[in-house]
Order: C-alpha cells, then sequence, then structure tokens
C-alpha cells in the first residue's frame, strides 16, 4: 500500500465478525452489525502539542484496536476498503492476552 497518513491520523482494516451466531444459526450481510474491531494498516507520525513538539502516536502498525460504531472516513486504496481516523477514535488496544481471556 502507498499511503501514509498525517498528522494523529491511523489506516484501519476491519476485522469481519462471525458469520454464525453461537447458535449455529447464520447471520445475512443485511443483519451484520460493521465490526468495531481493526488492525492498524498504517499511523501518521503523530500530532503537535502546544509548543510544537511532534507527540507520537500510541498505536502502530498491527495493533488490534477497538473503535466507535461510526468512527472514522471509509476509503478504499488498492482496491481494499479500509477506515482513516483519528487517534483519538480508538478505544484501546486489544493484547494477546485479552483475547485470550475473552474465548
Amino acid at each position: 500500500m502507498n499511503f501514509r497518513p498525517l498528522h494523529d491520523r491511523v489506516v484501519v482494516r476491519r476485522i469481519t465478525a462471525e458469520e454464525k451466531t453461537a447458535g449455529g444459526i447464520i447471520i445475512p450481510d443485511t443483519a451484520k452489525e460493521k465490526p468495531m474491531e481493526g488492525e492498524i494498516i498504517a499511523v501518521g507520525p503523530g500530532a503537535r502539542n502546544e509548543q510544537g513538539q511532534l507527540v507520537a502516536l500510541d498505536v502502530k502498525a498491527g495493533d488490534r484496536v477497538l473503535f466507535g460504531k461510526w468512527s472514522g472516513t471509509e476509503v478504499k486504496i488498492d482496491g481494499e476498503e479500509l477506515l482513516i481516523m483519528k487517534e483519538t477514535d480508538i478505544m484501546g488496544i486489544i493484547t494477546t492476552a485479552s483475547m485470550k481471556a475473552a474465548a
């Protein structure tokens, strides 16, 4: 991908949700909600504080994150649907320990 976000913006790929419920019922595309979990693809250099110093972002490429349902702007880059959002739209980073605990 030849795209680098500016300032405190990040590029996120949505992680698709399960197609079945726990009981085995298949959910049709029209009834699915957009996933609020994604993987960071690219990050900008950071935002500037009041003194003009560059403040690095807390997320990095490869992080799995949770974000708001209506966060970001949907774009298509190299034929892939991605989201561009500010770091402040991200609610948190999912670590491998928290993913194992949820399973």
